[in-house]
């Protein structure tokens, strides 16, 4: 176990990691083309009033006990989440995967309080500590007490992480949601994205945004991922086939691990347009086509699963007799649904290109995608897409 001391060297050792991530070249820098129009930061936080809080713990001084894991916090509106829902929406793919508090998500048509992302086997510890952080940010509610279903979204690290070994602590929580900022979101090896794997590279967590035009309107959709899914056979990016390209340095060291789709993404959208929970739920879905795209086919053994909120309607979702909220029709959604889609696509990427190779638990590896070699394949295909 680690103790309290050195827990704060590696919260130390995590905002280092975090500055040079946030250095770290994104897919467009090595040319890879994506469709639709980013906001200024490229990121869930261009949804205004969204902020991202990150702890990275990696600590490596015990070889029988190799800490590669984080939380990662999304606040849809800043620290004005605990008192001010925002209506949201749920969707699995498929359910190998936990993200608590959907069943009251799915029920109210809100989230209340943040988004947390983390390990598989940390979910209770985050869980708690959420309660735990929201009773210390003021008092208790008109009964009495606190009443409180957070909403906490697990992938599995076990292969680089000694996830048995329960290193994530309520403080990390704590750490995460009071860091948590607007601004540039660091990708790759941070937060509960630091451990993980797609498509047999090493990956995490990635962010992007798209700006759509709906009548005279302009609306952002965010877009956060934690992405531990797919297998390098059918990975494609920006319709390359990469993965049938790139087949050196595998990942597992018994082949059979790596024929099958094992890993899980949570996804995590944002947008600041006047939507309703049902509206959010079928943005939700679109998650799903922004993977494919990357050649997830959502495996038995996955668990991708995906909300989305809007920060709009603030004062729709006060606890009001009779409240007021504005939403788009339906048929003004496509554009919506297709920055969703470009967004997830894009994300999922910028955590692959962000990682860097990690030694992790029992000698385990994972390697990075090899930049140049990224770059040559786009220019081979034809889509290459810098000067």
């Amino acid at each position: 176990m680690i103790t309290r001391g050195l827990i704060l060297v590696v919260w130390s050792i995590g905002s280092l990691l975090a500055a040079e991530v946030l250095s770290a070249p994104r897919a467009r820098d090595l040319g890879v083309p994506f469709e639709g129009r980013p906001g200024p930061l490229n990121a869930i936080t261009d949804v205004e009033g969204v902020t991202v809080g990150e702890v990275t713990l990696i600590d490596s001084q015990d070889p029988k006990h190799q800490v590669r894991t984080g939380v990662t916090a999304v606040l849809p509106r800043g620290r004005r989440s605990n008192e001010l829902p925002s209506f949201a929406g749920t969707f699995a793919l498929n359910g190998n995967g936990e993200m608590t508090g959907t069943a009251w998500v799915e029920e109210s048509g809100f989230l209340e309080g943040p988004v947390l992302l983390t390990n598989t086997h940390s979910v209770g510890v985050v869980r708690d500590a959420a309660i735990q952080w929201r009773v210390r940010q003021g008092k208790a509610d008109a009964t009495g007490y606190f009443w409180s279903l957070p909403v906490v979204a697990e992938t599995w690290d076990g292969y680089l992480n000694d996830v048995n070994g329960f290193h994530v602590k309520p403080e990390h929580v704590f750490e995460a949601l009071d860091r948590a900022h607007s601004g540039p979101v660091a990708e790759g090896n941070v937060g509960g994205g630091t451990g993980m794997i797609c498509h047999e590279f090493k990956c995490g967590t990635g962010t992007a945004s798209r700006v759509v035009s709906i009548g005279s309107s302009a609306y952002t959709v965010g877009v956060l991922v934690q992405a531990n899914h797919g297998v390098r056979e059918t990975l494609r990016i920006a319709g390359v086939p990469v993965g049938r390209e790139l087949t050196e340095h595998r990942v597992y060291t018994d082949p059979t691990l790596g024929s099958h789709d094992t890993g899980s993404i949570i996804i995590v959208v944002a947008t600041d347009a006047p939507l309703l929970p049902h509206q959010l739920k079928r943005i939700a879905r679109r998650g799903a086509l922004g993977i494919a795209r990357n050649g997830s086919f959502a495996g038995n053994g996955s668990g991708d699963i995906f909300i989305a909120f809007s920060t709009a309607n603030a004062d729709g979702a006060r606890d009001e007799v009779r409240n007021v909220a504005e939403f788009l029709g339906n048929d003004a959604l496509d554009p919506l649904f297709q920055g969703t889609v470009e967004a997830v696509e894009e994300a999922v990427i910028n955590a692959m290109v962000a990682a860097t190779e990690m030694h992790g638990q029992l000698d385990h590896y994972a390697t990075s995608i090899p930049h140049p070699a990224l770059s040559e394949l786009m220019r081979r295909y034809g889509r290459y897409a810098l000067p």
